[in-house]
């Protein structure tokens, strides 16, 4: 079965899986497989189709564009270990089972269909901080299933301060959200809270967090980060004006 990695920067957000025979849509409609909710993504950006045999990517005449590698496309089979640049997100292909040694190493999810909402216009992107992204993409860390430990500790948080919908959650998953979005893991509460402040992600055992936007603080014991750091016993982290202990259970 092939996946999809949607990334922020480094963060890994969600992961998708192509079932053979299966398509997805992408986009910034709520309606569509892989929903990317930024605005230089277009409503209905690109699909991806199953074709005889393999996944084939396929641009919708989206304003700002598909790429794929760096390179713009309308059209392109996939192959393990491309990377699609859509606006300011990527999303990672792995296919595993139709690996050609070539390949360097890098779903249709269940959904309903939802009433498709009024859409702000899609936000042209400067041609230069284009060309920057794609070129920090091609630098991007693969990601890669990591093999899970026999007896690993499960993260907890506990919530010290701040508006969330639970005191306490256990991070058993892979990917952890903290926002107000849909897909947040640790909802936030309140009007000004971002829709994905902060994810956490879960690695050999070990935890990162990460801020999602730039503009987004994370603190750990007080210091502001920068990019991923790991999480230890006691640390206390705070973001979007909600402060969490960390700690393991057992």
């Amino acid at each position: 079965m092939a996946k999809l990695y949607l990334k922020f920067e480094q963060a890994v957000l969600k992961e998708y899986d192509l079932k053979d025979g299966s398509s997805v849509t992408i986009g910034r409609l709520p309606d569509n497989g892989v929903h990317i909710d930024n605005l230089a993504v277009s409503g209905h950006h690109a699909r991806i189709v199953w074709e005889a045999d393999h996944f084939v990517l396929e641009d919708n005449n989206s304003l700002n564009g598909t790429f794929v590698n760096n390179r713009r496309v309308s059209r392109t089979p996939l192959k393990h270990g491309d990377n699609i640049l859509i606006g300011k997100h990527t999303l990672s292909y792995w296919d595993e089972a139709r690996r050609s040694a070539g390949d360097v190493p890098h779903a249709e999810p269940t959904h309903a269909s939802p009433p498709v909402p009024a859409m702000e216009a899609t936000v042209v992107l400067d041609t230069r901080k284009a060309k920057e992204m794609i070129a920090q993409q091609a630098h991007a860390a693969t990601p890669g299933a990591a093999a899970v430990p026999a007896k690993e500790r499960i993260g907890l948080l506990q919530v010290m301060d701040g508006k969330t919908d639970q005191h306490q959650y256990v991070l058993s998953g892979k990917l952890t959200v903290i926002g107000k979005s849909d897909m947040a893991s640790i909802k936030l509460k309140g009007w000004f809270a971002p829709k994905v402040a902060a994810v956490i992600n879960k690695r050999d055992g070990k935890y990162f967090i990460a801020a999602s936007e730039k503009d987004v603080k994370v603190k750990v014991d007080g210091a502001e980060i920068a990019g991923q750091k790991e999480l230890n016993e006691g640390n206390v982290i705070e973001v979007a004006g909600v402060k969490l202990s960390f700690g393991f259970g057992d």
